[in-house]
């Protein structure tokens, strides 16, 4: 049998009314009311229904709003009686109480009563013309879902979860574009994410904010790893005044020159998606950046555009300049590398003051123990030469670049370097049409079966060391002397032999260096010989060994593919990797993580080298992009670009004053470059195809050693203009399997090809060569892995026997 319907009554009191109740007449004492019987309600047969007539409902108070509503019929359950509901006149059953959560069948539901019940609230307030509580209703309720919850359906009301909804609609905004506006669009993703983080902070969200770091700061990793550092140390409001960077960008707006075109384009982006956090990317912009509008947007100045407008010496438009905040690091976009003019500090570094006394105080007693031939400089003068000319050079301050404090050994090194370079052979500027007898010291590797990748000697002209296939390094005494270890581990110790095999990598070693050294006094007490060796591989892994405990010591871990190649700083302490990841990264000997990143390259980054003074670092790219940068050490800046280069860039070496940098290629070209015009000297041809794999200059930097694939090494004169057009054309010669080494005298090459051993059919690949080239000396069937002048210019070279 069904149960009857209820009816209930709400009374909702207006704003600014009071109810009144009407007086109950008073019944005299001793007297009774008689009130009228409820007539009984017939049963009716279950599955059956019958029309109830409804009950008139109570004429309302005034200030008092009365709404009916009739539910279907309902089971009896157990309740507790609601004060804001009441039963109908006559109902002998309780009200049914607000349930919550999941209803049983046939129960209304929490959000449909709800709606139901406020729409037949407006409804009311229309019908009565209480205007105002209607609005105010409306307005309440406009912001509440059907259970009456708040709707977090704008960015502003997500709290802190806001600036990371705004910055992913941006991101993907900008992916989806297209390709010709996505790097102009890119341009804006670092100023929103550094004043996101900065808004989060100084709000007092430095967990929200840190989330925010982490989420996203994968993509400015490459660009503003030294930034990013610094953010993830800041966690308090104060913080964020106290340092420079963020203090930097709070107090001063952002420059973004954008296209007008694409202005318009994210301005209605922004508003059409402002719910889903284009408001907050809309503030951000407003509060923090100053976006000027351009009729060409900038363009990427590591684009062939742009190296293009460089080398005819078109002026970069103001909108390719005018990024960001006046000394704020802004990414590679804001690197003023089209002026080629900009000043470089190319002299050598200043000696340290503590280090120069002690210097010239045992350069004295040296001097007075073994006074200088007649005719010769006392060292004493030598070393006031060297340190009046770093004085007078526009050279990089010791305050620059921080290094240890000197020890006893690197006087020795000084000292040392003085005596060389007095007793040294000295090479002048080629002069009456005859060139220097520079003497080569060739070492060869037999039974290697192609597995050596790289090859270093040692500064002191004492050890060489091997990089294999096969993931380990050999190290040899070029003199046959047993390398003993300091480490002894039992009385049962093997004797020592005259190498050493390094194990650690998992994959082949491209490259190894040795730490700075020099050929010491035999009566020395300390050791002037390499302590450490480097060792790159494309496990990803540099790895720093001990030349003392034949050990590795350190792994250090950064790059995101191969690293191909590793050099020391001229002074040691710092030094210098490159990979697959277009990365060239310069690390610190006592830190495990790189100091800095050098980030500009459109393909992987395959050669690096030092200038002497250790203030830059040079780093050549293969593939499509076959240019050559020049970084700034201490600022991480991009400040000359070099372009040429039609081959892969094989080989890097800048010359010992500083103002000459050669590169070589696969194509068997070398190009000279002026380094403070940042333009091409010359070019010089005469290897063979294969690559150019090995380049070093003389002390004084007048002649260029170099060694390749075509088993030969050559020599060549540096002032010498290498033009054939100016002068003669040159001789076609071969450049493989020579029994006579090839002289050119003046400016013609007279060279004769002789054909190579074993068959007359075969002869050397026939090339050009410029009337620059002093000498060429060619081997058997020995690819040259290395050439290096040593103090002394002395030339030694190596490389491996293929048969």
């Amino acid at each position: 049998m069904s149960e009857p319907p209820f009816e209930y009554f709400i009374h909702i009191p207006l704003p600014g009314t009071s109810r009144s109740v009407p007086a109950v007449p008073a019944v005299p004492p001793g007297t009774s009311r008689s009130v009228p019987p409820v007539p009984a309600v017939p049963a009716v047969p279950h599955g059956t229904s019958r029309s109830v007539p409804p009950v008139p409902p109570s004429t309302p108070s005034s200030g008092t709003a009365s709404i009916s509503m009739t539910l279907g019929a309902q089971p009896p359950v157990p309740i507790s009686y609601h004060s804001q509901f009441r039963p109908a006149y006559g109902s002998p059953y309780p009200p049914i109480p607000r349930t919550f959560g999941p209803n049983p069948v046939g129960y209304p539901s929490q959000s449909s009563t709800n709606a139901f019940l406020h729409q037949k609230v407006i409804e009311y307030l229309v019908k009565k013309g209480y205007n105002r509580t209607e609005q105010m209703l409306r307005s309440e309720s406009a912001n509440l879902d059907r259970d009456g919850k708040p709707i977090q359906d704008r960015a502003e009301d997500l709290g802190t979860a806001k600036y990371a909804r705004g910055f992913r609609l941006l991101s993907s905004w900008i992916e989806s574009n297209l390709d010709i506006y996505k790097f102009e669009l890119r341009r804006l993703l670092w100023p929103i994410f550094i004043y996101s983080f900065i808004e989060l902070i100084t709000s007092g969200y430095a967990a929200d904010g840190q989330a925010f770091l982490n989420e996203f700061k994968d993509q400015f990793q490459q660009v503003h790893a030294d930034e990013l550092t610094t953010l993830a140390t800041i966690s308090l409001p104060q913080q964020i005044t106290d340092n420079s960077i963020t203090k930097l960008y709070q107090s001063s707006k952002y420059r973004l020159p954008l296209n007008t075109h694409v202005y318009f384009s994210l301005i209605t982006h922004l508003e059409s998606n402002s719910k889903q956090g284009g408001s907050v990317i809309i503030y951000l912009l407003q509060t923090y950046c100053e976006i000027r509008e351009t009729q060409r947007g900038p363009i990427d100045q590591f684009s062939f555009e742009a190296i293009i407008n460089q080398a005819h010496g078109v002026e970069p438009e103001e909108s390719d300049l005018q990024e960001g905040i006046p000394g704020a690091f802004t990414g590679v976009t804001n690197k003023d590398i089209s002026d080629n003019n900009a000043k470089l500090k190319l002299g050598p570094m200043a000696m340290d003051t503590e280090l120069s006394a002690d210097v010239r105080t045992d350069l004295e007693d040296e001097d007075a123990k073994n006074p200088p031939e007649l005719g010769k400089p006392s060292l004493v003068e030598l070393f006031e030469q060297k340190i009046k000319h770093e004085e007078s050079s526009e050279g990089p301050s010791r305050n620059d670049i921080p290094y240890p404090p000197s020890r006893a050994r690197d006087v020795i090194m000084e000292i040392q370097k003085i005596k060389e370079y007095r007793d040294r052979f000295k090479i002048e500027s080629r002069s009456g049409g005859v060139g220097p007898g520079v003497s080569i010291c060739m070492f060869t590797f037999h039974n290697t079966l192609d597995t050596i990748t790289c090859m270093e000697f040692s500064d002191d002209n004492n050890l060489v060391a091997v990089g294999t296939e096969e993931s380990y390094i050999r190290v040899w005494h070029l003199h046959g002397d047993p390398l003993s270890s300091e480490v002894k581990s039992g009385p049962n110790d093997p004797p020592p032999t005259n190498s050493r095999r390094l194990i650690g990598h998992s994959a082949s070693v491209y490259a190894v260096s040795f730490s700075p050294s020099i050929r010491g006094a035999d009566d020395a007490d300390t050791s002037t010989a390499p302590k450490l060796l480097l060792s790159c591989s494309s496990d990803r892994t540099i790895r720093l060994w001990s030349l003392e405990a034949w050990a590795c010591v350190v792994v250090y871990k950064g790059h995101e593919g191969p690293v191909w190649n590793v050099k020391w700083g001229p002074f040691g302490h710092y030094f210098a990797t490159c990979g697959l990841d277009r990365t060239v990264r310069i690390w610190g000997q006592d830190h495990i993580s790189y100091l800095r990143m050098l980030v500009g390259h459109d393909s992987n980054v395959n050669q690096v080298a030092w200038h002497p003074n250790g203030a830059y670092v040079f780093s050549a790219s293969d593939q499509a992009d076959k240019t050559i940068r020049m970084w700034s050490f201490t600022t991480g800046e991009c400040v000359r670009v070099f372009t040429g280069h039609t081959e892969f860039i094989s080989s890097l070496e800048c010359a010992p004053n500083g103002k000459i940098l050669a590169s070589a290629d696969a194509g068997g070209s070398i190009i000279l470059w002026d380094l403070a015009k940042g333009t091409q000297i010359k070019r010089c041809r005469g290897h063979g195809k294969g690559g150019i794999w090995s380049l070093s200059f003389s002390v004084e930097s007048t002649v260029l050693c170099s060694g390749g694939a075509d088993g030969t090494v050559r020599l060549w004169d540096i002032e010498v203009p290498a033009d054939p057009y100016k002068n003669n054309d040159g001789e076609v010669i071969g450049t493989g399997g020579q029994a006579d080494a090839t002289r050119v005298s003046g400016t013609t090459a007279s060279a004769q090809a002789n054909p190579a051993t074993g068959t007359s059919k075969k002869k050397g690949k026939e090339t050009m060569i410029t009337p620059d080239q002093i000498v060429a000396f060619p081997t058997k069937r020995s690819p040259v892995y290395k050439v290096m002048f040593t103090r002394m210019n002395l030339v030694m070279a190596g490389g491996c026997y293929l048969p």
